[in-house]
Protein backbone atom coordinates (compact mmCIF):
# COMPACT_ATOMS: atom_id res chain seq x y z
CA UNK A 1 0.00 0.00 0.00
CA UNK A 2 2.86 2.05 1.13
CA UNK A 3 4.60 1.67 -2.30
CA UNK A 4 1.47 2.16 -4.36
CA UNK A 5 0.98 5.88 -3.36
CA UNK A 6 4.55 6.70 -3.45
CA UNK A 7 4.53 5.75 -6.89
CA UNK A 8 1.53 7.54 -7.56
CA UNK A 9 3.25 10.84 -5.97
CA UNK A 10 6.06 10.13 -7.55
CA UNK A 11 4.20 9.77 -11.26
CA UNK A 12 2.12 12.67 -10.13
CA UNK A 13 5.50 15.21 -9.58
CA UNK A 14 6.52 13.70 -12.83
CA UNK A 15 3.71 14.67 -14.87
CA UNK A 16 3.64 18.25 -13.54
CA UNK A 17 7.02 19.20 -14.08
CA UNK A 18 7.85 21.26 -16.82
CA UNK A 19 9.41 19.74 -19.66
CA UNK A 20 13.05 21.02 -20.42
CA UNK A 21 13.69 24.00 -23.00
CA UNK A 22 15.67 23.08 -26.12
CA UNK A 23 15.70 25.52 -28.36
CA UNK A 24 16.66 29.73 -28.32
CA UNK A 25 13.43 31.75 -27.98
CA UNK A 26 13.37 34.90 -29.72
CA UNK A 27 13.06 36.82 -26.50
CA UNK A 28 16.88 36.09 -26.04
CA UNK A 29 17.90 38.20 -28.57
CA UNK A 30 18.05 41.74 -27.58
CA UNK A 31 16.22 44.64 -29.01
CA UNK A 32 19.58 46.23 -30.55
CA UNK A 33 20.27 42.58 -32.61
CA UNK A 34 16.60 42.42 -33.44
CA UNK A 35 16.79 45.79 -34.86
CA UNK A 36 20.27 44.51 -36.89
CA UNK A 37 19.05 41.67 -38.21
CA UNK A 38 15.84 43.42 -40.01
CA UNK A 39 18.56 46.44 -41.22
CA UNK A 40 20.38 44.23 -42.79
CA UNK A 41 17.76 42.28 -44.78
CA UNK A 42 15.69 43.29 -47.55
CA UNK A 43 12.46 43.70 -46.04
CA UNK A 44 10.46 47.16 -46.75
CA UNK A 45 11.61 49.33 -44.41
CA UNK A 46 14.70 47.45 -43.33
CA UNK A 47 16.49 51.28 -44.42
CA UNK A 48 14.80 53.21 -42.30
CA UNK A 49 15.70 50.95 -39.61
CA UNK A 50 19.52 51.51 -40.21
CA UNK A 51 19.12 55.12 -40.40
CA UNK A 52 17.34 54.75 -36.79
CA UNK A 53 20.22 52.60 -35.69
CA UNK A 54 23.05 55.42 -36.96
CA UNK A 55 21.08 57.97 -35.65
CA UNK A 56 20.75 56.63 -32.21
CA UNK A 57 24.59 55.75 -32.04
CA UNK A 58 25.20 59.28 -33.32
CA UNK A 59 22.85 60.75 -30.33
CA UNK A 60 24.74 57.95 -28.11
CA UNK A 61 28.38 59.37 -28.89
CA UNK A 62 27.12 63.04 -28.73
CA UNK A 63 25.84 62.65 -24.64
CA UNK A 64 28.86 60.68 -24.07
CA UNK A 65 31.34 63.63 -25.64
CA UNK A 66 28.90 66.03 -23.42
CA UNK A 67 29.14 63.87 -20.48
CA UNK A 68 33.32 63.70 -20.60
CA UNK A 69 32.89 67.47 -21.22
CA UNK A 70 30.70 68.24 -18.24
CA UNK A 71 32.90 66.36 -16.00
CA UNK A 72 36.48 67.96 -16.53
CA UNK A 73 34.93 70.73 -14.64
Amino acid sequence: MRNSIGLAAMLLMVACAEPPKLTKTRAEMSQRERDSVIGASRLPGAGVVRKGMSMSDAQTTRAAMLDSLAGEN
